[in-house]
């Protein structure tokens, strides 16, 4: 598998070649697999669709473009150019499963907006009988304590998950139901106070990577009333144990309401859970009905969250307009699919980037913000720093815009590719100076081993990465 630093190099190559013969269609179809392959989709499709304007009848600019319009969700774009690609190559058994995959999708969405505009959305919650679903005997697995969450069942699920059993659907729609309730009570900014002995831990992107979350606890202890966190989003999809990452954060969100932070990432969002495995997996391990439920729980996960009137952290990053205040997020209508501009846009979807000023977005949402950006950002807002998360750091964390931008990413060995570390960020009350703390990827294989599950590994192996 090539690591992250192959395609970086292969971009700095194929912009050196580019640069000497401008007029190159396939010198910019490879660069644009290059920034696909490092999910800088905006510029993957600027790229194709060079290409196409250089030669059109260069039939993989069309297959780029095509893939970067699908991971951008612009499902109808992306179908256009597969039917060319299948017209010309009728063969091509790839090209012809990712057209009848897109045809799906822009059907399914069709049928969906054609539901929406008959009724007024019904939640899923209203057509559950949680009360009356049975726990089968035969289920030996762990159970809430009178309809709540304990520290008991926390732990016993966490174990229960880490031999890749699966909670009794009960037990998941009680969670779900029951989270649903508390976020949905929460401003879309969140506002906290540390005092002087407190401090908070600040995780980044998770990804459905559930050992090496269980690592985090691992090394910097439980979450608790004396231990609170905040995780900055991107929970699910990528990884293999979405759900199980998801369960135990929501989890820990009933048992330490106040204590226990969560915030939405891009990722807690429709398209991408179903581009990107989340939707599928909750499919294959419970049912479309619980997913659904879930997507109404991410609508209501808050935007950003505010540390003593002095940090504030959100996903993604600031905005593509200046003057937007604290007091505009915390206005922020967020119970939907987030719109294709504006604050909640970008408080997912930004990315800062070395130079003043703002440019247009690698990932072709939402865009890049400089040092000048943030700085004015945050004189207007009597604010000292921002934290967000988004993007994938080799030392699990970067700090730009003189300090005043800092990245935090918990993913480590990202999509068991990228090589990089995780991190997590302490900030206590008294100076509110970040530390970071590094770790590295969990070995799941030698734990699968150790438990000298045969079976288990088999099924590891075969869930979608």
């Amino acid at each position: 598998t090539r690591c992250k630093k192959d395609y970086e190099n292969a971009i700095k190559y194929y912009t050196e070649a580019l640069e000497l013969n401008p007029a190159n269609a396939i010198y910019y179809s490879n660069r644009s697999l290059a920034y696909l392959r490092t999910e800088c989709y905006g510029y993957a499709l600027a790229d194709a669709t060079k290409a196409l304007e250089i030669d059109k009848n260069y039939i993989k600019g069309y297959y780029r473009r095509a893939t970067s319009n699908m991971a951008l969700g612009k499902f109808k774009a992306a179908l256009k150019d597969y039917e060319t690609v299948v017209r010309v190559r009728p063969n091509d058994k790839d090209a012809k499963m990712k057209y009848q995959e897109c045809n799906k999708i822009v059907k399914q969405k069709a049928f969906e907006r054609a539901i929406a505009s008959d009724e007024i959305k019904k939640s899923v919650v209203d057509s559950l009988d949680i009360e009356n679903m049975t726990i089968e005997d035969e289920y030996a697995g762990p159970k809430l304590e009178d309809g709540k969450v304990t520290l008991k069942f926390m732990k016993e699920m966490m174990d229960w998950f880490k031999d890749q059993k699966k909670l009794h659907r009960k037990c998941a729609y009680q969670i779900l139901v029951q989270v649903k309730e508390v976020l949905s009570k929460l401003p879309s900014l969140v506002e906290i106070t540390l005092k002087e002995t407190e401090k908070i831990t600040i995780c980044g992107d998770t990804h459905g990577q559930f050992y090496d979350l269980l690592n985090i606890f691992e090394l910097n202890g439980l979450p608790s009333q004396t231990n609170p966190y905040l995780f900055n989003g991107d929970f699910v999809d990528r990884g293999s144990f979405s759900v199980e990452v998801i369960l135990t954060l929501f989890g820990f969100k009933l048992l330490y309401p106040d204590c226990f932070h969560l915030l939405r990432g891009n990722h807690e969002t429709d398209n991408m859970n179903q581009m990107y495995g989340f939707e599928g997996e909750v499919k294959a391990k419970y049912t479309a009905q619980m997913f659904q439920l879930f997507s109404e729980v991410f609508q209501w996960l808050p935007l950003a969250q505010c540390i003593n009137s002095k940090v504030l952290v959100m996903h993604g990053g600031l905005f593509s307009e200046d003057g937007v205040t604290l007091d505009d997020l915390r206005k922020i209508d967020r119970n939907r699919q987030p719109p294709d501009s504006g604050p909640m846009c970008d408080l997912l979807w930004s990315d800062p980037q070395p130079q003043n000023g703002r440019s247009i977005s690698k990932r072709g949402v939402s865009c890049q913000f400089g040092p000048d950006v943030t700085e004015r950002f945050l004189e207007q807002n009597k604010l000292d720093f921002i934290v967000r998360s988004h993007e994938v750091k080799a030392e699990g964390y970067e700090v730009t815009h003189s300090g005043k931008c800092i990245t935090v990413f918990s993913a480590p060995n990202y999509c068991d590719q990228m090589g990089n570390k995780g991190a997590y960020i302490h900030l206590r009350g008294s100076d509110l100076k970040p530390e970071f703390h590094q770790f590295t990827a969990v070995n799941i294989l030698s734990f699968l081993f150790q438990k000298s599950s045969v079976i288990v590994f088999q099924i590891c192996l075969q869930l979608p990465h």
